[in-house]
This record gives structure tokens, C-alpha cells and sequence, in this order.
């Protein structure tokens, strides 16, 4: 008899989106597209796809009788189709209203989880999943305790696209190393998803409860996140752990004449042009105050970049996102681009690509770039080292390429906005090494990051997980 598919469910917080939502999308996609039962389940849901399913908010009898259920269904819908217009405040707002014991965790800074529609998660499928893989699991849509009983029923696996899992609030502990110990006396109780008060300890210890009753598989996208995990109190619930770094979907973001890009979106066709965006939602992770340094820099402010007066001619600077953190006459600010394709004519008109960050994990941002052959220039904090081949600093004179060999773009440290300005000017002076490491981005990414690579790295490991799965349970009767 012929095998059946393999069975499927990604679960993450919203449909569409960047970041964990992009990967999430582009992994239950890419499995429906080989033969696969794909399965994506969601908070929000924006479009029709029938195999996109939505978690419940609520599912006791007393909350259906009273419709909260169904209204909870319609203002998801509603939000997930029409983000920015206050449909998911009106959400929030009713479920604490109905919900006292969310507001009273709420009050004292522990996170929320009472969203008893999870248990109902393998109930919305038509058949049982072989898998179950769960992306982002906070955003106020998940019950964190039920993986427990979820794990205890299927494979499951965890991808961190941050370090929420492993901390009692933060999605980035920055310098800060109390999630190792069991945090409590949190430095910064705003880092994102913020708490109103002190409630870190309890947090990580109920977390820790949780991985303890679980059996759980972790992927992440960088050795960096992987070895973070090994020493937080995830890891003892570990069955299995692997890296599969993120991928980029080639076919969208590719090469393309410039010139003709530039004239579809109005750019001059030789200006200097450098790009940065800033997301859906804005990024809490950026350094603002490094990408102004740097832009002044750049443009021959007060303290211009040594060894050159400054760029050959004066750059463009173009922003895509939703916040703009630079205004100015030599900024040219466009809102969030949805549509890959429009956002990879931004990328393509670009002659660099600039990365200020103070904290990412694997930032697809700066995949997207390297693969329309955008050299980048970032800060070498948390994954992004391991995307980028850095060229030295020291050897990018003008007209030299010579040292440039297998580099991508520079890589500089965090907050360094000399080195940072440094190395755009530079690469703005040296139009050979510019297209070298241009060439050599668009390589690399089909050699390491391509999104077809990383789908079969997937399936590959759940064949894997399966098989390790069925000899645990037979070893536990």
C-alpha cells in the first residue's frame, strides 16, 4: 500500500506578515506544494485559504452560549484582514473584560495564558497531524500549558525566532543573563513583550515547569539562538535539537537591472543609494540612535568618515517600514511593503543595504538583500555573523578589490556608527568591490539560505523526529 502524505500543522500567531509569520507561511506553502496534508493554524486569519485554520479564543459552552466565542472569531478575522484600523484593541479589551483572571496576571506582570481554545488544536484538523511545529507562541493568542498535553499526543517541535521561550518576559536579554539562573529583578521590564510589573521569576519558573511534563524538539535558525537555548531551562526538555537557518524565497528576490527598477520607482538612476527598513510593526530591536550617527556620518556632517571627505556624491537614503526614524531632504521614507516582489524592487535599487541593530536573531531583512546582490552592512550581533561573509574593514580602499574574496558585506560592532558610516562610504567608492560582493551574495544565499533547501531540511527532520518518536513510546511501554 502506497504511503499517505505526511501530515503537518504549523502554528503561529498571524497569517501573513514578516519574520516568524514569513517563515511560518513560506514552510506551510512550500510542504502543501510537495505532496504534504499542511495545515497552518493561527490567531488572526486575513485571507480564505481553507487550510488555514483559526485557534480559538475561547471555547468553554458558557462562552459559546453567551457568543463571546463567536465575537472573538469575528474581530480576529476582522483584525487579521484589516490590521491598524483597532479591531484587535476592541479584541483585547473585550477578552479582559470577560476574562478577570487575565487582568489580575496582567497587574502583578505575569504573562497571560489563559486561552483555553488550545486545547482544541488537534480538534481543528480533518485528520491527526503527524507533526505539530510551533513558531512564535507569545502575542496573547496561545496557552503555553498545553503543550504538555500537545507533545504528549504528537511530535512537537518548537523553532525560536527569539529568546521568549527561554526568559520570564523578554524576547531579548541583551547583556542581561537571569534567565539562565530564573530571572526575577528584571533590569528592563519594557523589553519586548513588556510587563507592568516585577513578575520574571514566576514567569520562568512556570515555563520551566511546563518543558519539564513535555517532550519537546527545538529547531532555531542560527548556531548563536541553539547554544543560547542549551543553557536555559528549555533545554533538559529537549528530545532533539538542529539549526535550519530561515530561507529566501529566490524566485521573488532576485537580481534585476537596476536602472529599470529605479525608474519604476522614481530613484534617480545614479544617485548613491542607501536602503534600511524598519518592518511591519516597526522594530524594537533596531538602533536608532546608530543608524542617525550613521546617516550624519554618511553625509558629511559635523564628523565626517576618516580617510574620506566625503562620498563621491551625495546618497539617497531610503526607508521601507512603518516608522521612520530619519527625516530629512536626503530621506526618502516609503511605508511597509506586504508584497514580495514590491519589496524586492527596494532591494534591487539599492547599492547597500544597511542593518542597525542592537539585538536580531536571523533577520530575513538581510537574506532578502544578499539574494538581489545587495552587499549589507550590519552589526555583528546575535545570528546576523553567521549570514554574512564580512570583508576586512582595513582593505576596502577605493579601487582595491583584491581582499574582497567570498565576503557578502562588513559586519561591524554593536553601536559603532564610524565603522558603520566607514564602511559605506567605502563601498560607495569602490564600485568594483561593491559588485563583487554582490555576486557573491547572490551565491551564497543560493547555496545556504535558498527556501527550498530549507523546506527539505524540514522534512528530512521530521522523518527523523517521527522515527525517534515511535521508538520512545515503544521504550515507555
Amino acid at each position: 500500500m502506497a504511503e499517505r502524505p505526511l501530515r503537518i500543522l504549523q502554528v503561529g500567531r498571524v497569517e501573513t506578515g514578516g519574520g516568524a509569520a514569513s517563515v511560518a507561511g513560506h514552510l506551510f506553502r512550500g510542504f502543501r506544494s510537495r505532496g504534504c496534508e499542511s495545515w497552518l493554524a493561527v490567531s488572526r486569519k486575513s485571507g480564505a485559504d481553507p487550510d488555514v485554520l483559526v485557534i480559538p479564543d475561547e471555547d468553554r459552552p458558557l462562552y459559546r452560549a453567551l457568543g463571546y466565542a463567536a465575537a472573538q472569531d469575528r474581530l480576529g478575522h476582522l483584525a487579521g484582514r484589516f490590521p491598524g484600523r483597532g479591531w484587535g484593541l476592541v479584541s483585547r479589551s473585550l477578552r479582559l473584560v470577560t476574562h478577570p483572571r487575565a487582568v489580575m496576571h496582567q497587574f502583578v506582570g505575569r504573562e497571560d495564558f489563559e486561552f483555553p481554545g488550545t486545547d482544541r488544536l488537534l480538534d481543528l484538523l480533518s485528520a491527526p497531524p503527524d507533526i505539530v511545529h510551533c513558531h512564535n507562541l507569545h502575542g496573547g493568542y496561545f496557552d503555553l500549558r498545553a503543550l504538555e498535553r500537545i507533545s504528549g499526543k504528537v511530535p512537537t517541535i518548537l523553532t525560536l525566532h527569539d529568546e521568549w521561550l527561554l526568559s520570564g518576559h523578554c524576547s531579548h536579554s541583551f547583556d542581561c543573563e537571569r534567565w539562565k539562573t530564573g530571572c526575577g529583578t528584571c533590569p528592563d521590564l519594557t523589553i519586548d513583550p513588556p510587563i507592568r510589573r516585577d513578575g520574571t521569576a514566576a514567569n520562568w519558573a512556570l515555563k520551566r515547569d511546563v518543558y519539564a511534563k513535555s517532550r519537546l524538539y527545538v529547531t532555531t535558525p542560527s548556531r548563536w539562538l541553539l547554544e543560547r537555548m542549551e543553557q536555559s531551562m528549555l533545554a533538559p526538555a529537549v528530545q532533539a535539537a538542529r539549526v535550519i537557518p530561515n530561507g529566501v524565497d529566490t524566485a521573488a528576490f532576485r537580481p534585476a537591472d537596476k536602472r529599470a527598477v529605479r525608474d519604476a520607482l522614481g530613484i534617480p538612476p545614479d544617485a548613491p543609494v542607501v536602503l534600511w527598513t524598519t518592518g511591519e510593526r516597526g522594530s524594537p530591536w533596531r538602533d536608532h540612535a546608530m543608524l542617525r550617527s550613521t546617516v550624519e556620518r554618511i553625509s558629511g556632517g559635523p564628523r565626517v568618515v576618516s580617510g574620506f571627505s566625503r562620498t563621491p556624491q551625495r546618497p539617497l537614503f531610503v526607508a521601507v517600514g512603518k516608522d521612520a526614524p530619519i527625516t530629512g531632504t536626503d530621506v526618502r521614507f516609503d511605508g511597509y511593503q506586504a508584497d514580495p516582489g514590491a519589496m524586492a524592487r527596494y532591494y534591487q535599487a539599492a547599492d547597500i543595504y544597511l542593518h542597525c541593530a542592537k539585538a536580531d536573531t536571523f533577520p530575513n531583512a538581510i537574506l532578502e538583500a544578499l539574494a538581489c546582490g545587495t552587499p549589507v552592512v550590519a552589526t555583528e550581533v546575535g545570528g546576523i555573523p553567521e549570514q554574512i561573509h564580512s570583508v576586512n574593514l582595513a582593505a576596502l580602499n577605493p579601487c582595491g578589490v583584491e581582499h574582497v574574496g567570498r565576503a557578502t558585506g562588513v559586519l561591524v560592532a554593536a553601536g559603532d556608527a564610524h565603522a558603520a558610516a566607514h564602511a559605506v562610504v567605502a563601498l560607495l567608492w569602490n564600485g568594483a568591490a561593491r559588485e563583487l560582493l554582490g555576486l557573491n551574495a547572490v551565491r551564497d544565499v543560493g547555496e545556504r539560505f535558498d527556501l527550498a533547501q530549507q523546506i527539505e531540511c524540514h522534512l528530512e527532520w521530521y522523518g527523523a523526529i517521527i522515527d525517534h518518536w515511535a521508538s520512545q513510546a515503544v521504550s515507555d511501554h
